[in-house]
């Protein structure tokens, strides 16, 4: 086997191995990087990258580190989520950076958060005034919560005594790239014997439609491969 042939099998193994293993330790990975979080992301690439072009190391002494990983962070995920105390360890508290408009500088030192930094995730928040702050809490992912000064606060239907507009469902995806999506017509109480009624009514067939979807004020919207939009009629 050439060697760059087997640099292309051991990149395509790595790949899918790496897709595999995001997908049995769940999202937390991308949406919540803890240092837990980041320490095992770090660790899995490094793996992974030397999997894929690494010749000198055999493939499955890097397969059985990469299981080895897996199980221990997946143990340790499990732990976390029956103990408190391990949570903690692993992820940390949240710090209180401004606490009733004061900035704590000790909490800050302590995580070496500098002021510009501060600033800056700030203005993320569209807090262009440190003025504005009551409380502002960096969570253990690095993301700042902030919570202004009552003065500083958006308006809401309720500070202004509206009535409050019933809520609308969320759109329901009845068809897509020519196939019905019969998961979300059983959970809506749905059937397919009404789906194709709507489309007859439209002068349709389920082959000629791209994408349907039923709003939530029970009007469906039907878009075809000639790319003709036909108007949405109410739900019976």
């Amino acid at each position: 086997m050439s060697e760059n042939f087997e640099v292309i099998l051991r990149s395509i193994t790595s790949f899918g191995l790496l897709l595999i293993v995001t997908r049995i330790l769940g999202k937390q990975t991308i949406s919540q990087m803890t240092i837990f979080d980041f320490v095992a992301a770090i660790s899995l690439g490094a793996i992974s990258a030397n999997l894929s072009f690494n010749t000198s190391i055999k493939v499955h002494h890097m397969i059985i580190a990469l299981v080895i990983y897996v199980i221990i962070i997946f143990m340790i995920a499990l732990i976390s989520l029956k103990s408190r105390k391990a949570r903690k360890f692993l992820a940390g508290d949240p710090t209180i950076v401004i606490q009733n408009g004061k900035i704590l500088e000790k909490n800050m030192n302590k995580m070496r958060y500098t002021l510009d930094y501060l600033n800056q995730q700030l203005r993320e928040k569209d807090v262009f005034n440190i003025e504005e702050v009551l409380f502002a809490i960096v969570e253990t992912n690095g993301t700042l919560t902030v919570l202004k000064k009552p003065q500083f606060r958006n308006v809401t239907r309720q500070d202004l005594m509206i009535p409050i507009t019933p809520e609308i469902n969320l759109p329901i995806e009845l068809i897509m790239d020519r196939e019905v999506i019969k998961e979300n017509l059983e959970q809506n109480n749905l059937t397919e014997s009404w789906l194709h009624l709507e489309l007859k009514k439209r002068s349709l067939v389920q082959h000629d439609v791209l994408y349907a979807v039923l709003s939530g004020n029970g009007n469906m919207y039907v878009d075809t491969y000639e790319n003709h939009i036909h108007s949405p009629i109410d739900k019976e």
